[in-house]
Parts: C-alpha cells; structure tokens; sequence
C-alpha cells in the first residue's frame, strides 16, 4: 500500500476510511463510512510528524466518536 493511497479500518463496529495528504508525513484524514452524514469525518497530526501506528489511529478514532452526539451524529 502506498502511503498516500487510502485504506478502511473497523473499529468498534464503525468503518472509516483513512488518507494522507501528500507531502505531510504524520497528518490524517478520516472519513467515518458508517455514520449518518456521507463525508463526515475528522483529522489529526502526530507531533513529531510520524507515520502512526494502528492503535494510534484506533485510539484517535475511538475519542472522536466519543465525542459524537448520537442525536445529532456530529461533534457539537
């Protein structure tokens, strides 16, 4: 797989799609598959810019559902 090439991960029952924007190592775009609002979805960076591991993607998707409002399906 090819660093900028996106690949789905499943957590909690909840798929995602994760990228990386070219040219910025440690910097993530993820798109929540499963959730009510088509394209919803978060980013992150890790500090130094590294490549992270998958629990480290897995613990930052973890948070942003947390945060989710069943309700409403958004962070509010």
């Amino acid at each position: 797989m090819s660093v900028n090439e996106p690949w789905r991960m499943s957590v909690d029952g909840e798929e995602f799609e994760v990228s990386q924007p070219d040219n910025t190592p440690g910097s993530y775009n993820l798109t929540w598959l499963t959730g009510p609002h088509p394209g919803y979805g978060f980013g992150f960076g890790t500090h130094p810019p590294v490549q992270a591991d998958t629990a480290r993607l897995e613990d930052s998707i973890r948070e942003f559902l947390s945060q989710v409002d069943p309700e409403t399906g958004h962070i509010e």
